[in-house]
């Protein structure tokens, strides 16, 4: 049995069937992960682990094994940088390999933007801090998936799915409503989809 991944809970889930292939990626799984703990060294990461659904080797628990094909080919990235704490994730690849290269190119291409000498508001890397613990609880603590979607707690694919449009093209940014709300119903229809699925 594959180990789970610990998700952060603001970040949204890509439903498995919309995961595309990737063969645009040349490097393998090794180099992937050497390259991405190489970014994170360049920013000044003061520790860093990887998660992800497959087995990772006892010797060198930042790698899985070679040939690790989980059935979740997400994978998460957390780092500590001056006192702060940092997440980026990816699963929109049908590959692990893929989804951790995704990091890497995400991480080196907030660091070249950081290294330019441009004045912003923030960091580069704001959107990558995770909330204070209080906070983190706040969000875990949303009502269930079935009363964000307003559906029954069995409901079908094609019932959550719709419940999911109807409100997304209402709370969407795009149509002036907030990210947290859409993301929100993200969240509960792939906790839905995922139960169905199950």
């Amino acid at each position: 049995m594959s180990p789970d991944i610990s998700w952060p809970p603001q970040f949204p889930r890509t439903d498995p069937q919309d995961r595309t292939p990737n063969n645009r990626f040349e490097a393998t799984l090794r180099e992937s992960i050497d390259d991405l703990a190489d970014e994170l060294e360049r920013v000044g990461a003061d520790d860093w682990r990887l998660e992800t659904g497959a087995e990772h080797q006892q010797r060198n628990p930042k790698y899985p094994y070679a040939n690790a094909s989980p059935d979740d080919p997400g994978a998460v990235v957390r780092w500590t940088m001056d006192g702060d704490q940092y997440a980026a994730a990816c699963d929109a690849y049908t590959r692990l390999r893929d989804n951790i290269r995704s990091l890497y190119l995400y991480v080196r291409e907030k660091r070249k933007m950081e290294s330019r000498p441009v004045t912003t508001g923030e960091s580069e890397f704001a959107n990558a801090r995770l909330p204070p613990a209080d906070e983190e609880i706040a969000v875990e603590a949303e009502p269930p998936a079935h009363v964000v979607l307003g559906v029954d707690p069995n409901a079908g694919p094609e019932e959550i799915t719709q419940a999911f449009r109807r409100q997304a093209a209402v709370a969407h940014p795009d149509q002036g409503g907030s990210q947290d709300e859409f993301l929100r119903l993200k969240r509960a229809k792939e906790t839905l989809l995922e139960k169905v699925a199950a």
